[in-house]
């Protein structure tokens, strides 16, 4: 091999290594068996949420992990690999993968990397079942907009009840 090829092996591994530091959360997925439609819809998908999806080289996914802190990925990088990498949303990536998996039953999620502790099949699958950001977001304003809620309505009784008194 030559040095330059070497050099530009090297330097893939640094650019996956830095996605792995700046992933909020990566899914590895077996993508064998898919039409290039289903890969294209889901690549689409996936940009529109701001996930990026690449084919990557086992040995070069195997190199990057172990050089981003991730110990014992090897296993899930067998077979043909993907990785979608999210640096802001968590949940999107397993979200996405794991709904579409359900008409493209070829799709497999293999593992990941949860905000930056290495992650099982499982974890990923029950992280897939969260509500999205905006969501959670929307979840927790109706949490918190519930006592002012209700605040309003036990004010509003005490004044409809205060015009049906008959005036002294």
């Amino acid at each position: 091999m030559s040095k330059e090829f070497i050099a530009q092996k090297a330097l893939i591994v640094d650019e996956i290594t830095e996605k792995f530091n700046n992933a909020a959360s990566a899914v590895v997925v077996d993508y064998r068996g898919l039409t290039v439609e289903q890969v294209t819809a889901l690549r689409k998908e996936l940009r529109e949420a701001g996930v990026e999806m690449k084919v990557i080289k086992n040995k070069i996914l195997v190199r990057a992990a172990e050089k981003a802190g991730y110990e014992g990925m090897e296993e899930v990088f067998s077979g043909p690999t993907a990785v979608a990498f999210s640096s802001e949303d968590v949940v999107a990536p397993a979200r996405i993968i794991a709904t579409f998996a359900k008409t493209a039953e070829a799709l497999s999620i293999k593992g990941g990397v949860i905000e930056g502790k290495v992650a099982t099949l499982e974890e990923i699958n029950a992280l897939a079942t969260l509500p999205s950001r905006d969501g959670l977001l929307s979840m927790l304003l109706s949490v918190l907009q519930a006592p002012v809620r209700n605040v309003a309505y036990a004010l509003n009784a005490v004044a409809e009840s205060k015009d049906e008194e008959p005036a002294a």
